[in-house]
């Protein structure tokens, strides 16, 4: 149960970061930067309800070499 959790944290994170550039800080400082947070996790919000409306499916996920070995052999 915690392990979806934790894929679910990951893959947001991950979408925020590669949507709103996460990682750095327009500004100098610690003043803005919770402004600039909260402003991506909106925008993170607004893209997720467009996609939502559009019924847009959902990627399929990532296979890995393993998995992919694995499966073959099977």
């Amino acid at each position: 149960q915690t392990d979806i959790i934790r894929a679910g944290a990951a893959g947001t994170i991950s979408q925020a970061v590669r949507t709103t550039g996460l990682r750095r800080s327009c500004s100098i400082g610690l003043a803005t930067t919770p402004l600039q947070n909260l402003l991506a996790a909106a925008a993170l919000n607004v893209l997720r309800v467009a996609v939502w409306l559009a019924e847009r499916p959902r990627e399929p996920t990532r296979l890995s070499p393993f998995a992919a070995l694995a499966r073959g052999s099977t």
